[in-house]
């Protein structure tokens, strides 16, 4: 090898490290912080006449059920329930998510499911790419799925 080759190659050999190290935590479910933006509606912007068997007291409680689990499991969680109004529902997530660094936002069916909210799932997901360029979204099914969608991309107490 030449003098010139060696220091070629010891570039070259850091960068493939450090892409190799990049790849492995893009795919490894960790991250340098456990804090979990929790994004859903808020039990009051339901129309329960539509979801029989279901009422504001009972959801309301399944969702704290659901935060409790997420922090017994070690999770730092921002839960953020908005209202039904895209404009209203911008504000309020701004002001959840201004100035902290997210691992992961779960964004709830109850705004991602329904074709009315279409438009607030739209602002809601623009609102965090803008906030937190990059982050990982992960979705959930019901409040008692939130620890399972979140803990698919993030493990608690990773640092």
């Amino acid at each position: 090898m030449t003098a010139v080759a060696l220091p070629i190659l010891a570039v070259l050999a850091g960068y493939l490290w450090i892409s190799t190290q990049e790849a492995a935590e893009t795919m490894n479910p960790t991250s340098a912080t456990t804090t979990v933006l929790s994004i859903g509606l808020h039990p009051s912007a339901l129309d329960y006449s539509r979801i029989p068997g279901l009422d504001e007291e009972t959801l309301t409680a399944r969702i704290a059920a659901g935060d409790r689990a997420l922090h017994d499991a070690g999770f730092d969680v921002v839960s953020c329930l908005l209202p039904a109004d895209p404009d209203a529902a911008e504000t309020a997530l701004r002001g959840c998510a201004a100035d902290t660094p997210f691992a992961v936002v779960m964004i709830g069916a109850g705004i991602r499911a329904s074709l009315e909210h279409t438009l607030l799932f739209e602002r809601v997901v623009n609102v965090v790419n803008a906030l937190s360029p990059g982050v990982k979204y992960c979705f959930n099914t019901s409040p008692e799925a939130t620890i399972d969608a979140i803990s698919r991309w993030v493990r608690p107490g990773a640092r």
